[in-house]
């Protein structure tokens, strides 16, 4: 499109001034022209402009809206500017430069060299953008959120104000586009750090670090860029609830490695190993059944730790804090930073533990039962408690003893609260008092005496007695002499005839005569016989019998009234083992 008159009319006089300006300025059309840069010195800051000597007989002038605030605070004469040639002012006899247009220039060729050249270039993140930020780098630049750092920006705030270094991923000098990533530069730092670390790298090197974060699991601590980790085991040898115990962010610290894997990018590193193991001599130091005092450390529902010097703990079970038969918690026995004399009960060097024991401190409270209170001695307590197998009484504060089921009564007794109820006071003989086993056995019926005692005074071996069979089994059946006393009857003794199945021929309830074959006053037993007791008793029939006869009886008599008596018996047996078939 062709242009106005008047349009043409005025670049023409443009071009006129500002020929007769360049001729003015001594420059050659060839040396300067409009667009661009040219290299000048300040030569007076005016409120409105900055003037610079570029060469020529006058100045040019700069608008002071094209510095940055704070660059133009520190500019005085003499400082050296560059600005690109905007046009001539023939009524103010100056060229009209343009700093911030040099600066585009500038960045541009700056953004074009990293770009192709594949370096970096240096910017300043300004503001949040969508997606990303505006980066300053002599022009307006963008950065996106994927870019900007190693991992994800939880604090965009963190960057915005400061300056960085950027690889250049897209541009376009036409429309002054382009496209940065600090995560590329990081990357490509990183890797140049990594190969200088790593082949600098051995076991047990001894290297400074700073500590740069803090995890439940340990530190991570920057050894010339690049990070290493050091566990929470390897920190100390003594116990660390949390790393921030021993270290804090920006602590510088010295470390050893232990191990480390390059294509993994694994450091594994340790300070506790830059002291001597104090578990390397701990048997000759601990012993067991040795005393020493330590602090509580820590308190879990399984015991509580003891540190008995620096890196070297020992466990006190749940169980060794007290006598008390109930488990107590540590919390209710011991508090952390507590000092505490413990006995050793164990010392493992393989396995690093140590058992102490806090109760083996204090003598064993059955110990000075055992010296107040003797086997035989009649006491009075409470019923605390009541199981299937017997009844729990407080002998003292803290210490109960066993009523047995057995030692309730001389008879037979189901269940204990048949004959005890919680709560109930009652008197008792002390059996036996057992410190190792932590034992106290009481007894109820012993109150009463000895029943077998008296028993074994009455009967001997012979003995007719009249019994109730209780309880049937294999190998015969069980009697009841007396409420608390039985005897057994074995399956050879239960007749004259062979019986294999006691269940067959007797029924619990059953009242038998029996005979005393064999008694144990030690063992408390008793044997007993059926058959036995048939024969004696038809003996003394047979003897009361002949008594109330006179002289005049034959032995022919005697002799068939016993085989009548027998054939009797036989013919009544058969009968009887008949109906048990039918």
């Amino acid at each position: 499109m062709t242009k106005p008159p008047e349009k043409k009319k005025e670049e023409n006089l443009e071009n006129e001034d500002y020929a007769k300006l360049l001729d003015r300025y001594q420059f050659s059309a060839r040396e300067i022209a409009f667009g661009s840069i040219v290299h000048g010195r300040i030569v007076r800051l005016t409120p409105t402009h900055i003037l610079v000597d570029v060469g020529g007989k006058s100045e040019g002038l700069i608008p002071v809206e094209e510095f940055d605030p704070n660059d133009l605070r520190r500019l005085k004469p003499g400082d050296t500017v560059d600005a690109v040639l905007e046009r001539a002012d023939p009524k103010e006899g100056a060229l009209i430069l343009s700093k911030r247009k040099a600066d585009t220039e500038h960045a541009l060729d700056n953004l074009e060299k990293a770009f192709h050249a594949r370096s970096w270039i240096t910017g300043k993140v300004v503001e949040r953008a969508k997606n990303g930020y505006l980066v300053n780098v002599g022009i307006p630049t963008f950065l996106p959120d994927s870019h900007a750092d190693l991992r994800m920006v939880r604090d965009p705030s963190t960057l915005i104000g400061n300056a960085y270094k950027f690889k250049v991923i897209k541009f376009d000098r036409k429309t002054e586009n382009a496209v940065l990533s600090r995560k590329l530069y990081l990357q490509e730092e990183r890797e140049k750090k990594k190969k200088k670390v790593f082949g600098a790298l051995a076991q047990g090197q001894r290297l400074k670090g700073t500590v740069r974060s803090l995890t439940s699991f340990g530190a991570f601590v920057d050894i010339g860029g690049i990070e290493g980790l050091l566990h929470i085991s390897d920190m100390s040898w003594g116990k660390l609830g949390h790393p921030s115990e021993m270290l804090e962010v920006g602590q510088e610290v010295e470390v050893v490695v232990l191990d480390f894997n390059e294509k993994e990018e694994r450091i594994s590193l340790g300070v506790k190993q830059l002291t001597p193991d104090p578990w390397s001599d701990i048997t000759e130091k601990y012993f067991q059944g040795q005393r020493i005092h330590g602090k509580v450390v820590s308190l879990t529902d399984f015991g509580a730790f003891v540190e008995l010097e620096k890196g070297v703990e020992g466990l006190v079970h749940i169980s060794d804090l007290s006598w008390s038969r109930k488990l107590v918690h540590p919390k209710k026995i011991l508090s952390v930073g507590q000092e505490v004399e413990v006995s050793i009960l164990d010392v493992n060097s393989e396995s690093k533990r140590i058992s102490l024991g806090l109760k083996q401190i204090q003598p064993h409270p059955l110990e000075l039962l055992k010296q107040k209170i003797k086997p035989g001695s009649r006491i009075k307590g409470r019923i605390t408690s009541i199981t299937d197998f017997g009844a729990f009484l407080e002998v003292e504060p803290g210490i109960e003893g066993l009523i047995h089921i057995s030692d309730l009564s001389w008879e037979k007794v189901k269940h204990p609260s048949d004959k005890l109820k919680v709560g109930d006071e009652a008197e008792v003989v002390v059996l036996n008092i057992d410190v190792e086993k932590q034992k106290v056995s009481l007894g109820i019926k012993q109150l009463q005496g000895d029943i077998w005692e008296d028993f074994f005074a009455r009967h001997k071996t012979g003995d007719l007695l009249n019994v109730k069979i209780v309880r049937l089994a294999d190998f015969g059946v069980f009697v009841e002499v007396l409420p608390g006393i039985e005897g057994v009857v074995f399956l050879s003794e239960l007749d004259e005839r062979r019986i294999d199945n006691p269940a067959e021929a007797f029924s619990a309830g059953e009242e038998k005569t029996a005979k005393i074959i064999k008694m144990s006053a030690k063992d408390k037993k008793l044997s007993l016989s059926f058959r036995q007791a048939q024969v004696e008793m038809q003996r003394l029939d047979y003897q009361k019998f002949l008594n109330s006869q006179d002289d005049r009886l034959t032995l022919g008599d005697l002799m068939r009234d016993k085989l009548e008596s027998i054939k009797s018996q036989k013919l009544s047996a058969a009968k009887k083992e008949a109906k048990s078939d039918d």
